[in-house]
């Protein structure tokens, strides 16, 4: 290793920047969310069962939740714009926006070029949770998903029930496709539910024990037509290990809300993204 120069100290010690300042962000109207939640009215719900996935859709302008109901348990959710699959959650922007976890007031935005919001997280009952000692939180964008090629190069063999497999399967199944012509559309997700954050020392992604309980919830504004997959984690409350057939596992609640008439007054879903997309040319 190199010798450290005479200023390393003082190199070191130059103050970050925010790359992204956000108060220019067009912002959520939370009151009006809040409103139009306190009327809300059930219209569709999905089961997800351990270790698999499932799909749903919610119209632009309802409100979708996924729930933990028997015991605590992760899930990894996908969006797409319900009418066009190449416009899809952008994790890595989302991250870059709002942090390396996302809760109430912040937004999933969109794949470029329509780079817009997809939903907004408008209730979140692990707010309490905060930022641990060891620097975890809940509902991350930094984790990509677990998968059978990561898989395949840490342990062997062919696992069938990660995260990655399970969305590709729901998603297959929702566009009547076989697994490999829908896989190209599954991305890095919103890791929900999930508490994880990087260790101090070596600066790797660790993952601990979800705080999340039976009755515990997270609430999203639907801000366009959307399509959405939802993976109940292999790992369970990923206290041990991914892509797991030992891990206690349970199923996830995904419900569909409807805001009565006139609750969202004179609403209107974002435009996609201004740029002109002309790259100077």
């Amino acid at each position: 290793m190199p010798n450290p120069p005479d200023d390393a100290d003082a190199r070191r010690a130059i103050a970050p920047v925010i790359c992204y300042p956000v108060e220019t962000l067009p912002q959520p109207d939370m009151a009006l969310y809040s409103s139009a939640r306190a009327s809300m009215t059930k219209v569709d719900a999905v089961t997800v069962p351990p270790r698999d996935a499932a799909t749903f859709t919610v119209p632009a302008g309802h409100i979708f939740r996924i729930s933990s109901v028997e015991g605590p348990q992760v899930g990894d959710l996908n969006l797409w714009n319900a009418r066009d699959l190449s416009e899809r959650f952008y994790s890595g922007k989302t991250r870059a926006l709002h942090g390396t976890h996302i809760t109430t007031g912040d937004r999933m935005w969109s794949s470029f070029p329509a780079m817009r919001p997809m939903a907004t997280v408008i209730h979140d009952t692990l707010d309490w949770y905060g930022i641990d000692s060891f620097g975890g939180s809940v509902h991350d964008v930094i984790g990509t998903r677990c998968d059978p090629y990561t898989h395949n190069l840490l342990a062997g063999g062919q696992y069938h029930h990660c995260c990655h497999s399970n969305l590709t399967r729901a998603l297959a199944d929702h566009m009547g496709v076989a697994p490999q012509e829908a896989e190209p559309h599954v991305h890095d997700v919103l890791n929900v539910f999930m508490c994880t954050g990087f260790t101090r020392d070596t600066g790797q992604y660790f993952m601990k024990a979800s705080p999340v309980r039976p009755g515990d919830h997270i609430d999203f504004f639907a801000e366009i037509d959307l399509l959405g997959a939802l993976s109940a984690c292999p790992g369970g409350d990923c206290s041990s290990e991914h892509s797991s057939d030992t891990a206690p596992c349970y199923p996830l609640l995904v419900e569909v809300f409807k805001p009565e008439s006139g609750a969202l007054a004179d609403w209107q879903a974002p435009e996609p993204n201004g740029y002109t997309r002309t790259h100077g040319r």
